[in-house]
């Protein structure tokens, strides 16, 4: 280190060693190389501020020049520049290599030149665009071999000049590019006389530089016009000064430029990137953005208040967020907050409120308030073009248009909308977006939020403009095509609507069926349901509710493609909403035209409990959760995907293709800002939410599947915990690349994790049958619980996996689930203080306690939700609807909502006051229908029987001491048999219960004549019977077909029980058997993947039908015995020719649906209408089929799914069913 500036180090010494904070040095002295890891380990080792500081300067002694200079610039960045300003008349020069090596390019030789060049010094605070100076520079090494111009473009306050100085701060550029200087010139809006003296202010400063240098040279008079300075100009910057660059400051005006034009290096900072088009030479451009980077902006503001960027408050963030990083006024409200420290909260309210003449004071800008620097721009403009500007005051935040909707508001031809947009665009008054064909055009906030205070009284005019000019053009109805113009008119008509005040022409719309449907086609259902929340206040709330909860509950149907029918969908809501009574008028119209629609007579017994349902994924979903602030819900599952989406509409906000495997577990950040992710691929990933851009990644550390990730609760110090197959959780600092702590103590591997409310433990959940709580500072354990314990009878037989745990609001008790069971513990004393068993058919695979009640919610492998109370150990609600098991269930943060995620593809989110242990009458598939003049009677597995209209119960029989698994009833006497799994059979009449005995085989049947007991025992399958049919050959002769699972069709006799025939059928199981009308044909499908045809009278095959894909399950005949329709568990249906077998149909959709299948599962049942025009199919939905075409005609979506079968009124306009989930549907032709 050179002699005086180790002395000046040495003077200063103890000022230095009082006032600095050696940590903030260190960090930019290790990035310019100078410190070396080792040695700030050592300085932060000393125990206190001024001893750190003491063993930096001890240690700068014994280093270089370069040193010396890092620390310099370490104190600019870090404020101290009272400090600085004591090193600086000692700076070293250092060589031209090392002045080359300097980032910021700050040496002696180039603040010389920009000095003499008059180019602005660095802003009091500065921060370092690198990017953007980069791709400045590059454009200006052009220049290098040739004259030519640079324009540095963008809108006001976008830190245009700022960039262009910085840009030519760098040793390299000047020696190698301009060695005969850089000179600045600010323009502004000026007249030709005040242009003319700015160039004879120029000319005169390059002459006395001139002269300094050659002393011979003389000066000139001042040139007397433009033209004589234009010419003046050229012959300095040719001949004394060549190869120099000449930067022009704030040009607005073509002709200005035009005086500029001789032939030099110019560069050109301007708000108008059309500009250079009026001069000759080569020329290169560069956009400046109008916002920057958040981190960038929110160091500003800490430069300005002396402060560290992390530990700006809240409103730090929010006012860059509201001004989208503007530079101008990032620098307008640190400069404000620099004299007022305590008004972050003012100015955020101040920018909120568009109050931007109270946004002032910046010494280095040319307009004392934002709202000037706003109009300025405008104010260029002609007549005619700032008319149509101000209409884009109705235009919303961050919102892309075409150039077609402008020409709709404007009633101009496209193409001329196109030029008007292009004066804009060139003004820097308006953004495009190219990447788009074609060109989508947007205002930035801060223009936008000056239009609309420019233009405040006159904006519902404007909004009602918007509305009329639409139903001028779209008066047939609304555009139906899908680009970019058809999306923004369903996307924002109502919102114009709304602003114009036009309140019955917003009713008429949103409540119209025939709207829903056409924008939920084009949208989505989640913009709908936006549209009900947003305007929720201005809408009759009864018929808006209305609305709302249909879009809610069958949006994931609304999603399917092809498109469902609404107008059968809207036929499932109660008769009391508008919805249902406008599907209903439009049904019974559709229906005079030969349309077929189905009314589900019994819906009012059954009341939905379900508040959303979206289906974010194609896959299982394996976990979701609330943001913090309750209006966000972010999910992930087998897709490999993350979604957020809106927790009030399921509108997507963010997907990621975030992981290469399936990904376990999502967690937001206390602060909402950031999402971790962990997945099978080994890695756990950092995301920020608002941008969708990955912030962190570990992946070193963990060698199997991550299981779980969740970060503490409070802000006060963020951790992420993170554990899996390694059996051990680990602890991150987000910002360190190596886990913080480890801790270990389970024996297997470990599966969830959760954080005490105040964060102090965490608790942790492993497959080795304990529960365990760990001290987070310390990472140690505190407590261990054998949950194992609780299962004395089965712990020797298989391990206990304790799946989660979950603490209570206060954190005195924590509650864990482990196989059927979810135990409730003291946290001081580990004792037990509650035991909730569920079925023992089904696990537990996760619960959560209410962070507002005592409630807790159970998740449940049988498809279920349950709710429980831990005070009165009582459940309170059943959440049913998921339609396979549920994995995941969460409470918002108040707990007023409950989600919950499944292998079903949805996430279902409930009002937790409104759900309830539902008292509808529950189902099993297994059921029996009598029609009967009108009147339906169904008799389910139960212990009822019901009325198929209501829904009311008729009959209930007494408890039985084994399972009921079947059940018939005779149509011509009032009876209902009962058959048991302990094989019993029971008769009831309203007269006697009759009472039979089954051996406990499945082999065989037995025929029954019930009044007396009599049996014929039919004995002869090797394996399970599937079903049996009868027979009829003749009036007076009727056989029974029994078919199995060993392959084989059995004929007997019904009074004799003799065996008439024993056919093989199939090389696999038998799955259906039909019989033709005539008796003469009988059809079976098996697993082998073929049907086959039999003859009656001879017993053989007459038809081999090849070609399903899968198992072929069901199988009918027309009743006119032409058509045999059989159907797959790929949920295709074929139709095959009788007469030659050949296939006539093949009934499917255009592509599988959420289930993975055609039908939403197997085709289980199949059947013909009387006069054989329409097929009958379930699967996971009802289908019916326009026969001759093989198209499908309409579609039943039941709340459940898995239909076995449905049974069929004689003139086929009713229709019985019972879903997985034991919903009764009785469904009625509307007429």
């Amino acid at each position: 280190m050179e002699e005086g500036a180790r002395s000046c180090l040495l003077q200063s010494r103890s000022s230095l060693e009082q006032d600095i904070r050696a940590s903030y040095l260190m960090d930019h002295m290790i990035s310019d190389g100078v410190l070396t890891g080792d040695e700030e380990d050592r300085i932060r080792s000393k125990s206190t501020r001024r001893e750190q500081a003491a063993a930096l300067l001890e240690l700068l002694l014994r280093k270089d020049n370069q040193a010396y200079i890092s620390f310099y610039n370490a104190l600019v960045r870090e404020s101290y520049g009272d400090l600085a300003s004591l090193l600086h008349n000692s700076l070293p020069l250092v060589s031209p290599e090392a002045e080359k090596s300097f980032s910021d390019g700050g040496t002696r030789y180039v603040q010389a030149v920009l000095s003499e060049g008059g180019v602005p010094q660095r802003p009091v605070v500065f921060v370092s665009r690198p990017a953007l100076v980069n791709r400045v520079r590059e454009k200006l090494y052009r220049l290098q071999k040739e004259p030519g111009w640079v324009t540095v473009f963008g809108m006001a306050g976008s830190g245009k000049s700022v960039l262009a100085a910085e840009a030519v701060r760098d040793h390299a550029l000047i020696t190698e590019c301009f060695p005969g200087g850089v000179h600045w010139l600010s323009i502004g809006q000026l007249d030709r006389a005040d242009l003319l003296v700015r160039i004879q202010s120029l000319c005169f400063r390059l002459e006395q530089q001139s002269q300094e240098k050659d002393p011979s040279s003389s000066l000139h008079r001042p040139p007397g016009s433009l033209e004589e300075a234009k010419e003046r100009l050229r012959f300095l910057m040719l001949r004394r000064y060549p190869r120099s660059l000449l930067i022009l400051d704030d040009i607005w005006d073509s002709s200005v430029l035009r005086a500029f034009d001789i032939q030099c290096r110019v560069m050109l900072t301007t708000r108008d990137r059309s500009l250079a088009d009026c001069v000759s030479g080569f020329k290169s451009e560069v956009a400046v953005e109008s916002g920057l980077e958040e981190d960038q902006a929110l160091e500003i503001l800490a430069l300005y208040v002396n402060g560290k960027p992390q530990r700006l408050p809240e409103q730090a963030r929010s006012i860059v967020r509201e001004c989208k990083g503007s530079p101008l006024v990032v620098s307008l409200i640190g400069a404000l907050l620099r004299e007022f420290p305590d008004r972050w909260a003012y100015y955020l309210h101040t920018l909120q409120q568009k109050k931007f003449k109270r946004i002032r004071k910046s010494s280095s800008y040319d307009y004392d308030a934002l709202d000037q620097a706003m109009a300025a721009s405008i104010q260029v403009l002609s007549e005619e073009h700032r008319e149509l500007y101000i209409d884009l005051t109705v235009l919303e935040k961050d919102v892309k248009v075409p150039a077609k909707v402008l020409s709709v508001l404007w009633d101009l031809e496209p193409e001329e909308v196109e030029d008007v947009l292009q004066d804009f665009v060139n003004k820097s008054l308006l953004f495009r977006d190219c990447h788009h064909r074609p060109y989508l055009y947007y205002l930035h906030d801060l223009q936008l939020d000056f239009l609309a205070e420019m233009n405040r009284s006159g904006l519902e005019s404007l909004h009602t403009k918007v509305v009329r000019q639409y139903q001028q053009r779209y008066s047939q109805g609304p555009p139906t095509s899908g680009d970019e113009e058809c999306l923004y008119w369903f996307r924002f008509l109502t919102y114009h609507m709304a602003k114009a005040n036009l309140t019955q022409e917003l009713y008429s719309l949103m409540f119209s069926l025939d709207w829903v449907r056409t924008k939920a086609q084009i949208m989505g259902p989640a913009h709908l349901i936006n549209d009900y929340v947003e305007y929720g206040a201005i809408l009759d709330k009864e018929v808006r509710g209305h609305f709302q909860e249909f879009l809610s509950l069958n949006g994931h149907q609304l999603e399917q493609r092809p498109f469902p029918d609404v107008v059968q969908l809207a036929l499932s809501q109660p008769d009391s909403s508008e919805v249902y009574r406008q599907a209903l008028l439009q049904a019974q119209e559709r229906a005079t035209r030969g349309g077929l629609y189905l009314d589900w007579v019994n819906k009012s017994s059954l009341k939905s409990l379900s508040r959303l349902v979206v289906q974010p994924h194609q896959g299982s979903i394996y976990a979701a959760c609330f943001s913090h602030d309750g209006t966000k819900i972010a999910s992930c599952g087998s897709s490999k995907t993350l979604r957020v989406f809106k927790s009030t509409s399921g509108e997507k906000l963010l997907e990621i293709q975030a992981h290469d495997d399936e990904v376990l577990c999502c967690a937001f950040s206390p602060d909402d800002r950031l999402l971790a992710t962990c997945s099978s691929d080994r890695k756990v990933k950092v995301w920020n939410v608002e941008r969708g851009t990955l912030m962190r990644m570990f992946e070193e550390e963990h060698e199997e599947q991550v299981n779980h990730c969740q970060f503490t609760n409070t802000r006060r110090r963020l951790l992420l915990a993170t554990l899996g197959h390694i059996f051990c959780t680990l602890l991150w600092n987000i910002n360190k690349p190596s886990s913080q702590n480890t801790m270990f103590g389970h024996l297997e591997p470990v599966n969830h994790c959760c954080f005490s409310p105040d964060d102090a433990y965490l608790s942790t959940s492993s497959s080795d049958g304990t529960l365990k709580l760990w001290e987070v500072s310390s990472a140690n354990e505190w407590k261990s619980i054998d949950v194992a314990d609780m299962f004395p009878e089965q712990r020797e037989q298989t391990a206990v996996m304790v799946k989660c745990s979950t603490w209570s609001a206060d954190g005195r008790t924590i509650i864990c689930a482990a196989r059927n069971a979810v135990f409730v513990f003291d946290v001081e004393t580990a004792a037990m203080l509650l035991e909730i068993r569920t079925s023992r058919l089904s696990t537990v695979q996760y619960c959560h306690s209410c962070p507002s009640s005592n409630l807790v919610a159970i998740a449940l492998s049988h498809y279920a939700v349950e709710l429980w109370d831990i005070e009165t150990s009582k459940k309170m609600a059943d959440c049913s609807g998921h339609l396979s098991w549920v994995h995941g269930v969460q409470f918002s943060p108040d707990g007023s909502l409950l989600l919950s995620c499944s292998d079903d593809q949805t996430v279902r989110v409930w009002e937790t006051n409104r759900v309830h242990t539902s008292s509808a009458v529950c189902l099993k598939r297994d059921s029996d229908v009598l029609f009967n003049n009108g009147d339906i009677t169904v008799r389910g597995l139960g212990r009822t029987r019901t009325n198929g209209r209501t829904g009311a119960v008729m009959f209930q029989s007494e408890d039985q001491e084994s399972r009921i698994r079947c059940t018939a009833i005779c149509s011509q006497t009032s009876a209902v048999g009962l058959g048991r799994e302990d094989g019993t059979i029971q008769v009831h009449t309203h007269m006697h219960t009759h009472i039979y005995t089954l051996l406990p085989s499945h082999t065989y049947q037995k025929v029954w004549r019930w009044r007396t007991g009599e049996c014929v025992v039919l004995e002869g399958h090797k394996e399970q019977v599937r079903c049996f049919s009868l027979l009829t050959t003749s009036p007076s002769e009727t056989h029974l077909l029994s078919w199995s699972f060993d392959g084989t069709i059995k004929v007997w006799d019904m009074s004799s029980g003799e065996r008439l025939q024993d056919l093989v059928c199939h090389q696999g199981a038998v799955l259906a058997c039909d019989v033709s009308p005539d008796g003469q044909l009988f059809a079976t499908t098996s697993a082998d993947k073929t049907a086959k045809v039999w003859t009656s009278a001879s017993w053989e095959c007459v038809r081999l039908l090849n070609g399903h894909q899968d198992c072929v399950r069901s199988c009918k005949f027309s009743w006119d015995g032409r058509r045999l329709a059989t159907g797959d568990d790929n949920g295709e249906i074929r139709l095959w020719n009788m007469k030659d077998g050949t296939l006539l149909k093949i009934c499917s959709s255009d592509n599988k649906d959420a289930m993975d299948s055609l039908h939403g599962g197997w085709v289980t049942d199949l059947h013909f209408s009387p006069d054989n025009t329409v097929l009958l199919s379930t699967g996971g939905y009802i289908k019916w089929w326009n026969v001759e075409k093989g198209e499908a005609l309409q579609t039943f979506y039941p709340t459940g799914a898995n239909l076995k079968r449905i049974h069929v009124s004689p003139d086929f306009s009713t229709f019985v069913t019972i879903d997985n989930i034991g919903i009764l549907y009785v469904l009625k032709k509307v007429e």
